[in-house]
Order: C-alpha cells, then structure tokens, then sequence
C-alpha cells in the first residue's frame, strides 16, 4: 500500500477538484492536523512543475485564502469580498467566544447560524448571550442564517457594505 504526504494528496485534489471542493479539502486537512495551510504553501516547492500545484499555490494566497469552519462560512465569504470588506479574521476568540468572523477595524463580528447548531431554544439563547457580550465590549455582531446567504445575497452584500461604509469610531 504506497502512503502519500497530506501535500501531495493535496497537490493531486488541486488538479482534479473544482475550487471549493480544494478550499474544503485544505481546511479540513487543518482541522484535523495534518497539514496547516503555512507549511503546506512552503512545501509547493518541491513539486514545481507538478499538475495542480499552480492551483493550489493560488487557493492558498494570502489575499484569496481564508480558513472556514464549514460550507455556509466559505458560502458568505464571496459576499463579504463582493461588499468590499478585507480578509477577516476567522476563529478568533472575541468578548470570550470564538466566532467565525471578525474585522477588527470596522469592529464587526459575522457569525453564520446554520439550522444544525443554532435551532433549539437553548441553543439561540446562547447566541443572544454571544451578540450581546460583542455589543457590550462596542462590537457590531450580525448573524447571517443559512436561508439568507443562499436567497438573499444581494441582502447579505448590501447590509455589509452599509456597516463597511460607516463613519470609524472613536
């Protein structure tokens, strides 16, 4: 049985998948620890000229790539690009709890609630907690539900550009 190095499967996937179908391979590779997506730029090297590696190093650039958590989050991301937000920070610990996006200049908090966590009672109460920590320490929280980042993108892309084309705080 001959083993392959998280890199080159990798490398392989780039030539054969469709671009969210490689962003989702490398996330998951992350979360599982086994290649974070650093080493993985850097190991590119040694298969120059190798199908897939120009994908790959593309996907992986730090001005297209950012890690997501699951299919709704790289779903919203196209729309926070097409608002006209930077890169956010994903998976970051923010008033106590990790969220999965963060700008920490427009001191906006994006989480996206798909039905599989966010549907009982208990489990939204929780989300009001989160909203409300965000708001108290001067954050804006919005939360984004599966339904609207599928239906209504232009919704989604208008409501980040109002908070995006806000006067800055003092």
């Amino acid at each position: 049985m001959q083993v392959t190095t998280p890199a080159c499967t990798l490398v392989q996937l780039a030539a054969r998948l469709e671009p969210r179908q490689l962003e989702r391979a490398v996330d998951e590779a992350d979360k599982l620890g086994l290649i974070a997506p650093g080493p993985l730029r850097r190991a590119l090297e040694r298969f120059a000229g190798t199908t897939g590696v120009g994908v790959l190093r593309d996907l992986l650039d730090a001005a297209t790539f950012t890690l997501t958590d699951s299919e709704l989050e790289r779903r919203f991301l196209p729309l926070a690009r097409a608002a006209g937000l930077s890169l956010p920070l994903t998976g970051q610990v923010v008033s106590g709890f990790r969220v999965d996006f963060f700008w920490p200049d427009l001191g906006l908090v994006v989480e996206t609630d798909g039905l599989r966590y966010h549907r009982t009672p208990a489990e939204q109460a929780r989300d009001r907690v989160r909203d409300q920590a965000h708001a108290a320490a001067g954050l804006t929280p919005l939360r984004f539900t599966h339904a609207q980042v599928a239906a209504e993108p232009g919704r989604v892309q208008a409501l980040l550009e109002a908070v995006a084309s806000r006067p800055c705080r003092a």
